[in-house]
């Protein structure tokens, strides 16, 4: 799609972006018609989608079946107590038209799986994955594998949070499965049980949505081959490096296929 074309408004509104040599004119003209996919309009997704709605990106798919619950606003700052009950998908859809409207948010309220994935997500230039369920990451990361589109992955504990980027399309890249291996490997954890600090989930979505808009506006160095760890206890930030799993099947059959 070619770049929209700015406007005098949308100058003034993104003028903090486009005075930087690295996004300019023509960067932020890329967001604006850029397609992005956010899997889960939760503790990380909130975070996200706002800084990617303030950012100018023109279409932001937003995939998640679940509903607001009162326990959510601890962290999930695209709500509010007026929103509990109502679909998270449709009501990020209402906080986003409040904040930008350049910004075009699909509510998708659905469970994405194996099998819808590639209809969901074949439009996006990237997908954000910040969802509790280790079965729909799996998913999504296998599909966008699949597909060839970069993915930003965030994760939090009760008090850590991890970050990469995924094209293990790529020679010298690692997937997903080249850092989790089989899904026995990574059981569930689910915040009800465990708990979850709500600023944490604040650092890692904004930390997920400069890797999105880092992925559409190339600049500096992204965290694919890397994973970003954070130990908030200890307040302690590391990166260590993932390599690309030999023995991966994933990365195998995309190499087969192409």
């Amino acid at each position: 799609m070619p770049p929209t074309p700015i406007t005098d408004e949308q100058l003034e509104r993104y003028a903090r972006h486009i005075v930087l040599k690295e996004i300019g004119g023509a960067g932020q003209a890329r967001l604006l018609s850029a397609d992005v996919a956010v899997i889960g309009a939760g503790g990380i997704g909130s975070p996200a989608i706002l800084y990617l709605a303030a950012a100018g990106v023109g279409t932001i798919r937003v995939i998640d079946d679940d509903a607001v619950a009162l326990s959510n606003l601890q962290r999930q700052v695209l709500f509010g107590t007026g929103d509990v009950g109502a679909s998270k998908a449709e009501r990020a859809m209402a906080a986003v038209a409040r904040l930008n409207p350049d910004v075009k948010l699909i509510p998708i309220n659905a469970r994405i799986d194996a099998d819808n994935a590639a209809l969901m997500l074949r439009e996006a230039d990237v997908v954000l994955d910040g969802c509790d369920s280790f079965a729909t990451r799996l998913a999504v990361a296998d599909c966008t594998q699949t597909l060839r589109i970069p993915l930003v992955s965030a994760a939090v504990g009760p008090f850590e949070g991890q970050l990469s980027t995924y094209r293990g399309w790529e020679a010298d890249k690692p997937c997903y499965r080249c850092l989790v291996g089989s899904p026995q490997d990574a059981p569930e954890r689910n915040c009800s049980e465990t708990g979850v600090i709500g600023a944490l989930t604040g650092v890692m979505g904004s930390l997920a949505a400069l890797e999105v808009i880092r992925a559409l506006v190339p600049f500096g160095e992204d965290m694919a081959g890397r994973l970003l760890l954070a130990d908030l206890l200890s307040m302690r930030f590391r990166t260590v490096t993932v390599p690309k799993d030999p023995a991966c099947r994933t990365c195998a059959a995309e190499l087969c296929a192409h």
